[in-house]
């Protein structure tokens, strides 16, 4: 397993400095980003991405299923949950109500490698316009599973596995095979296969939705390996990014703004 991985801490930080230097950087683009904001991030882990928001002045609510995450982010976000600039749920989304649980709706909604997870993509992008204000945005970062690391393979404990592209794309017997033989967690890995992904399926989702794409970046070095590997952070080839399909295979992550088509997004 990548050390990057196994030290909550570790990633906590850099998802601070990765949401800091890249994300909000995208989003102001087409939607500023400024004081007073309501932001919300689903799936947000220890609310490393949420800290960067609030060092921009705004007030983060951080939705977490994994009880253990939300305690090491209250104890990593203490001064600011103190300050009420970050308060943390642990609940399902689905069962959350954006009044009651949450004190109304957002600006901004964050989901920062998360969709990859959900079985229910359509009911989960379609749900979230009750959590959005009128002219409010959400954001999506996460890699295309046909991406050479887009089974999560840095979940592995071998040596290798951990370390070896694109062999999460076989025919499912044989990948679930693979990961029996060399004891790795069979479960996690194959729920990531079943909620795979795809730049196509992303955007097919979000118009049948309701939403419009407002911004959108492919990278062909995501940003976070930056941290990860020491790679520089390069967006994909613009000739690769109107090619479908095979997009997917080369591309490590993309970024994608949307914004209900029936309310006009501006923030400028």
């Amino acid at each position: 397993m990548f050390e990057f991985h196994a030290d909550r801490k570790r990633y906590f930080d850099i998802q601070i400095a990765n949401a800091a230097q890249h994300v909000i950087p995208f989003i102001n683009e087409v939607f500023p980003v400024k004081p007073g904001m309501r932001v919300l991030e689903i799936g947000c882990g220890e609310g490393g991405v949420l800290k960067a928001f609030t060092d921009k002045g705004c007030t983060g609510i951080g939705v977490e299923f994994d009880a253990q995450r939300i305690e090491n982010g209250k104890l990593w976000l203490k001064e600011d949950i103190e300050a009420g600039k970050i308060h943390f749920i642990t609940k399902d989304i689905f069962d959350t109500d954006a009044e009651k649980d949450l004190g109304g709706a957002f600006d901004i909604i964050l989901l920062k490698d998360v969709i990859e997870h959900i079985h229910d993509q359509p009911r989960l992008i379609g749900w979230m316009k009750q959590f959005l204000k009128p002219g409010g945005t959400i954001f999506f970062g996460f890699p295309p599973w046909q991406m050479p690391f887009g089974g999560h393979q840095q979940m592995c404990t071998h040596k290798w596995l951990s370390k070896l592209p694109w062999y999460h794309l076989l025919p499912r017997f044989i990948y679930k095979g693979i990961l029996k033989r060399f004891n790795q967690p069979v479960n996690d890995l194959l729920e990531i296969r079943d909620t795979r992904i795809s730049i196509e399926r992303f955007e097919r989702i979000a118009r049948e939705q309701g939403y419009n794409i407002v911004n959108k970046t492919h990278f062909l070095i995501n940003p976070i390996y930056e941290w990860k590997f020491g790679w520089k952070v390069r967006k994909q080839f613009p000739f690769i990014t109107h090619i479908p399909y095979l997009r997917n295979y080369i591309t490590t992550c993309v970024y994608y703004l949307i914004a209900d088509k029936n309310v006009t997004t501006s923030r400028n």
